[in-house]
């Protein structure tokens, strides 16, 4: 595979990074990201994940736009207030890049049908805002070996992870926050806020560990980082990470499982 001269041009930036480089840039072509969210974290995410060239999107979200998400929501406008985010979203993407091949699914995702929207896909980026919903999708993206990057944000904290549970040395999001979590208990962004700019800098940090992830063992970027869960604080500011062990008795991926 290769680029025609206009991609050529239009990832100029890209490909003369001796880190990405032209095949790097045509890695990122071939590849199929899931992002499920489109909302404070998926909606910025998304224009970068697009801006880089990633071949082919599916993006899940069952909402509807609404006034309040506008202050931190960065892909929508007064004008689309009411009107399907996942629609509204693939419309943004084919204006801006009528080369990617965008896919798009407005049910509520569940236990039951999670395994067949990650299916065959290289990476899953979840930027949903409840515990259910991402057990969800991990568990579906561990059971059909899909690396998972879970991305999360609430008022001025933040933090982006990646899994790869389905390897037999490597955690999942479940080893992570356990099973105490599978009912369906929303964050209270309406209640305690979020300032705007932090979901952009969560969002934007996940979309770069979203390219680092899917040029693994193409480019010089660098490692997956599995089973490391950065915290973004934007009160300090300041970052720090952690490793994640592998959880034995998890009922996902453990050997217990």
């Amino acid at each position: 595979m290769s680029l025609e001269p206009e991609r050529l041009e239009r990832f100029a930036r890209h490909i003369v990074l001796p880190e990405i480089g032209g095949a790097g840039q045509v890695a990122l072509a071939g590849k199929h990201l899931v992002l499920v969210g489109l909302g404070g974290i998926g909606s910025p995410a998304l224009q970068y994940l697009a801006g880089a060239g990633i071949g082919k999107l599916t993006l899940v979200d069952d909402d509807r736009v609404d006034a309040s998400n506008l202050q931190r929501q960065t892909l929508y406008n007064s004008r689309d207030v009411g009107h399907g985010k996942a629609v509204i979203a693939k419309r943004w993407v084919t204006g801006f890049d009528p080369a990617l091949d965008v896919a798009i699914s407005d049910r509520r995702i569940t236990a039951e049908n999670a395994h067949e929207l990650v299916v065959g896909a290289d990476l899953v980026l979840d930027g949903t805002d409840n515990f259910a919903t991402r057990l969800a999708v991990s568990d579906a993206c561990v059971a059909e070996r899909v690396p998972l990057l879970s991305a999360a944000v609430g008022r001025f904290q933040g933090q982006v992870g990646a899994f790869a549970g389905h390897l037999p040395d490597q955690a999942c999001y479940r080893c992570f926050v356990g099973d105490a979590f599978d009912a369906e208990d929303c964050d209270t962004c309406a209640e305690d806020g979020m300032l705007g700019a932090m979901a952009g800098w969560v969002a934007t940090f996940a979309a770069l560990q979203a390219v680092r992830i899917l040029l693994k063992d193409v480019s010089a970027l660098g490692e997956a980082d599995w089973g490391r869960v950065h915290l973004l604080d934007g009160l300090a500011p300041a970052m720090r990470s952690f490793t994640i062990a592998k959880d034995p008795e998890c009922r996902a991926c453990g050997s217990a499982g």
